[in-house]
């Protein structure tokens, strides 16, 4: 189970995000062609933004699933808008020709409950932890399971603390 107060610490910058989201973009390119993108909110809105506009898709879907409840544990998924019967229809019926984007595959919880309503559809994150790492077909940056990824959307300037606890000056 994820927690905020992980040792390791991830932090992202927004420059940082784009990067790494047109890099998600540029190894999608060769897995489509794709007729729609659903992503998966809220953390797999801004990088779906991004790579819609990078690969030129204009039907884009959300599917509302919420889990992070007090940015610290991740709780069980309440799933909060279903993904729309006419995007479920395109390809075979069961996801064929259709991206899923979010920011990150934690556990994997999330991504296995999309998965069944699209099972054929491409998962792609812009990062992802081994647990997972199973659970997508496309991800830009891995990260240890015990890391804390802080996305630009969720921080603000403030001082951080050296790694070292004894560093001095």
């Amino acid at each position: 189970m994820a927690d905020a107060s992980a040792n390791k610490a991830f932090p992202v910058s927004w420059d940082q995000f784009h990067r790494d989201a047109r890099a998600l973009a540029w190894r999608l390119s060769d897995a489509g062609p794709f007729e729609a993108m659903v992503c998966i909110t809220r953390g797999g809105l801004v990088p779906a933004a991004i790579i819609c506009r990078e690969l030129g898709l204009r039907l884009i879907e959300t599917v509302c699933i919420a889990s992070y409840h007090d940015y610290k544990n991740q709780s069980e998924l309440k799933v909060m808008k279903e993904i729309a019967p006419s995007i479920r229809a395109i390809g075979d019926g069961k996801g064929k020709g259709v991206l899923v984007v979010d920011d990150l595959t934690d556990t994997g919880k999330t991504a296995r409950v999309v998965r069944e309503m699209l099972p054929n559809a491409h998962f792609a994150t812009v990062y992802a932890k081994p647990a997972g790492v199973p659970v997508v077909d496309t991800f830009v940056t891995e990260v240890s399971q015990d890391t804390w990824i802080y996305f630009p959307w969720d921080m603000g300037l403030a001082y951080v603390e050296p790694i070292a606890k004894d560093h001095k000056g």
